[in-house]
């Protein structure tokens, strides 16, 4: 069986990283170089790097940035944030990462994914979705032009005898663009669906209204997802404790799991994580077994 991951990640904003609630209220929490190394030392196995910087100046900022890191880190490293096109995509992974996340760019012109993958391969090419959930489900089919009510049943089959609730069938999780802040007519697991049809080989799930409130992860919404796509998915958005990444592991089938927030704050470490992870019986790398 292959290992959970835990992927530790960074928001950077000219040259710092930053982080806030509910993609506001940013705060500084340290040097991104130091603080990714430090994570690898103690045991994640991923980090991510989202660029929020809105200057072009702050993208060439954070591009130096990586590059600083990927000459210390051996684990992989995503970058995301401002990708636009192809050439952006080449910059990244020339700098050293590893993998790049779409989110904006791949909304308005969803062949970027598909030149991606096809110029660097799939396993490059990370589809981010940031979605919100809203209610009254009239029309998400014809907006999205899928019909949605079969990802919602089988996320219901599957936790069905686990303590969580069932998706409330008047749902819909609708996808947001530009951090946050601007509305689509998308619904996430169309969208993700349609993400991997065109060539992406990892989708990154983040939550809007769980972000940075340490309540958990929107299992409904990383679950309709997980049960509907052929690749790894990526829950995001709400980690609190280790708890909230054994319930996006074993009730919504994430494939690894993001953190932020518990870790820069010293609430909890990568080690305690895993060890719970571990002791839950969840297949996990533990640290110091570094392959």
């Amino acid at each position: 069986m292959l290992c959970k991951r835990l992927i530790v990640c960074l928001d950077v904003r000219d040259g710092r990283v930053v982080k806030g609630t509910s993609f506001e209220g940013l705060r500084d929490v340290g040097d991104p170089v130091e603080l990714a190394a430090r994570y690898q030392n103690e045991g994640a196995d991923e980090i991510v790097f989202l660029d929020i910087s809105a200057s072009l100046q702050g993208r060439r900022t954070l591009l130096d940035v990586v590059k600083c890191t990927a000459e210390q880190l051996f684990i992989p490293l995503t970058v995301g944030g401002g990708i636009t096109e192809l050439a952006d995509i080449d910059a990244a992974l020339r700098a050293g990462a590893d993998k790049v996340s779409v989110n904006t760019a791949a909304v308005q012109r969803p062949e970027l994914l598909t030149h991606g993958a096809q110029r660097f391969g799939a396993q490059c090419i990370v589809a981010s979705i940031d979605a919100r959930l809203q209610h009254n489900n009239a029309g998400a089919a014809v907006r999205s032009g899928t019909d949605q009510t079969q990802p919602s049943e089988m996320l219901t089959k599957s936790l069905r005898g686990h303590e969580v609730a069932e998706p409330i069938p008047d749902t819909w999780y609708r996808v947001f663009t530009h951090g946050g802040r601007n509305a689509t007519e998308l619904d996430a697991t169309a969208w993700a669906m349609q993400c991997v049809s065109l060539g992406a080989g990892e989708v990154l799930v983040t939550s809007i209204d769980q972000d940075g409130q340490r309540n958990g992860y929107d299992l409904g919404l990383t679950g309709r997802i997980a049960e509907s796509v052929s690749v790894p998915v990526i829950a995001s958005g709400g980690a609190g404790s280790p708890d909230h990444l054994v319930s996006a592991f074993k009730l919504a089938g994430a494939d690894a799991a993001l953190v932020a927030g518990m870790f820069h704050d010293g609430t909890y470490t990568v080690p305690q994580v895993k060890e719970h992870l571990a002791r839950a019986d969840i297949p996990v790398r533990l640290s110091g077994a570094r392959v």
